[in-house]
């Protein structure tokens, strides 16, 4: 921790804009670890308790910028970023920006180079645990953009916490991020789905989650790590010497007749299904489900002129 005494060991000012659940914990760790925070949202209000704590609140963004070299962004999504910083454009020369709100790596890819327009250093980010849990040891944040720029804040970074930084096209955080959160989405409304199916048959909801966790816990040890799940899906084989495409997609379908017979949305395990019947349609009935990846990936673009 710095000693603020002296002022060749007191950490940059960080200016955080954008003040939802995120960006006010974001804010309050880096005010915690004693370095000089600069806050700015629409709302003011939502900066009262970060101010009694000793953070300084701008009365506009173009102040909020020029307060710091490094400014953190936790918006709803990139417009955000535009209808905000759109008039402070000046503000952003030699500075940098650390977008972390949420939207696809090609519109990131596109900020990055906006704010290159306007003599700014641009960093994205996706942050993997929500608000309570940033700043706590099991906090990590995805990175990607220049690698001396991330280097240069790297420090102040990893106070939010674990800094992952994954190369110098600024859409792979997103990319990295998105990715993560397919796979956190869908477990969450297979969850919600599994809770409506015991429920339309009269099971306490109390009842059955403990198990269903249990099985969203278990994934990880069921897979090895998923070190058999990378080689199939790297090498594209995938040996169906435990369980088969056919026999898994036999049980995708029991669980669209389930939730269709207990009037329950059966709009997720149609597309589960469907992922199965088109692998075996294309020949994978007796391999791993690993193959499910054949029929999901980017497939080959037909030949010019075919309409098929």
């Amino acid at each position: 921790m710095s000693d603020p005494t002296d002022p060749t060991d007191r950490p940059a000012p960080v200016t955080v804009i954008g003040l939802g659940p995120m960006g006010r914990a974001m804010a309050s760790v880096l005010v915690e670890a004693q370095v000089p925070v600069t806050v700015w949202n629409r709302t003011p209000g939502r900066a009262d308790e970060l101010v009694a704590r000793g953070a300084t609140l701008a009365p506009t963004p173009a102040d909020a910028i020029a307060a710091g070299g490094l400014t953190i962004l936790s918006l709803t999504d990139y417009q955000a970023m535009y209808d905000i910083l759109d008039g402070s454009t000046d503000a952003l020369a030699g500075r940098t920006i650390v977008n972390l709100s949420s939207d696809t790596p090609e519109v990131t890819r596109e900020a990055a180079a906006w704010a290159e327009r306007h003599g700014a250093r641009f960093l994205a980010g996706g942050v993997m645990v929500p608000a309570p849990m940033v700043g706590t040891p099991a906090a990590y944040v995805y990175y990607s953009g220049p690698g001396d720029v991330f280097g240069a804040h790297e420090a102040v970074l990893r106070l939010l916490g674990a800094p992952r930084y994954v190369g110098d096209d600024p859409g792979l955080a997103q990319l990295w991020y998105q990715a993560q959160l397919a796979v956190f989405l869908t477990a969450l409304s297979g969850l919600l789905q599994a809770t409506a199916m015991v429920g339309a048959a009269g099971v306490a909801v109390g009842a059955f989650v403990p198990d269903a966790l249990d099985t969203l816990t278990g994934i990880p040890v069921m897979l090895g790590r998923g070190e058999d799940m990378v080689g199939q899906l790297e090498s594209g084989v995938h040996p169906g010497d435990l369980s088969t495409v056919l026999m898994m997609g036999a049980t995708a379908d029991h669980i669209v007749r389930t939730s269709e017979a207990s009037r329950v949305d059966a709009v997720l395990p149609r597309a589960i299904k469907s992922h199965y019947d088109r692998a075996i349609e294309a020949g994978h009935g007796t391999d791993n489900w690993t193959a499910l990846h054949e029929v999901i990936r980017p497939q080959p673009r037909p030949p010019q002129g075919d309409d098929s």
